[in-house]
């Protein structure tokens, strides 16, 4: 049977399990490794360490078949990790220059992500007379992170529209990607406070990918397990839908 181990520091890893379960169904266990929330403010050295514990810890525990990385930050930084067994997030530039019209493409992630030599040489494929604005959202990040989406969401539009209007206009940007796994959640606040951007989020890109590499089982299955508190996650994710059990895994 097959089994898909997805991870992130939080919410994030929901926006691509989502779309998994769109495109095929399967196994999916759900690690939000909130205990080192936020990935982004991490240095590379600290991450890589989280990053090789999760991924072990994931293997010796449930022995997936194929492990999410659902997070930009480590799939820009650690590239190298992907492969067969290892499928992660990278912003979907293509898609956006496809969909652009003057070339001037926004790209929102965490600190580490946009101020990281990895993700430079990753747009330098793509630079041909194009434009990149990378932008820290780390802010916006931390709206979903702590459920203020939810609960507080005139707050959320009043700190996306601050932090994202003059930027948007002074480069003359027309389409952002959506470069971590927590920013979808926040869509439809990006699509109202700014309906001259298109928005991409790489979520289904990663789903069908998956799709094409695991066995399909006849229903999803999820079970969910965080390295801070259960009965906070537990109630976040409860407001978006998902009335799981949510177990303590350090």
């Amino acid at each position: 049977m097959s089994r898909i181990a997805v991870f992130d520091s939080g919410l994030g890893s929901l926006s691509i399990i989502r779309s998994i379960q769109k495109f095929t169904k399967t196994e999916i266990i759900y690690y939000a490794d909130q205990k080192n929330f936020p990935y982004g403010k991490k240095t590379k050295l600290q991450l890589k360490k989280i990053i090789d514990q999760t991924i072990q810890k994931l293997e010796d525990q449930f022995h997936p078949s194929l492990i999410i990385m659902a997070s930009n930050t480590p799939s820009i930084l650690f590239s190298n990790y992907l492969g067969k067994k290892i499928v992660g997030v990278l912003p979907p530039i293509e898609k956006a220059l496809l969909l652009s019209e003057n070339g001037r493409i926004g790209i929102l992630g965490t600190k580490a992500t946009i101020r990281s030599k990895e993700l430079s040489r990753y747009l330098e494929k793509f630079n041909s007379g194009r434009n990149f604005k990378k932008i820290d959202a780390t802010e916006l990040i931390k709206l979903v992170e702590t459920g203020q989406f939810l609960t507080n969401p005139n707050n959320c539009k009043k700190i996306t529209r601050d932090l994202l209007k003059n930027i948007f206009i002074k480069n003359k940007i027309d389409v952002v990607t959506l470069s971590s796994t927590h920013l979808p959640f926040l869509l439809p606040i990006l699509e109202k406070e700014f309906p001259f951007i298109r928005f991409i989020d790489p979520a289904d890109d990663v789903a069908k990918i998956v799709a094409k590499r695991i066995k399909k089982t006849s229903r999803n299955k999820l079970r969910i397990y965080t390295s801070l508190n259960p009965k906070i996650l537990e109630m976040h994710i409860k407001k978006i839908g998902i009335s799981k059990t949510v177990n303590f895994l350090p």
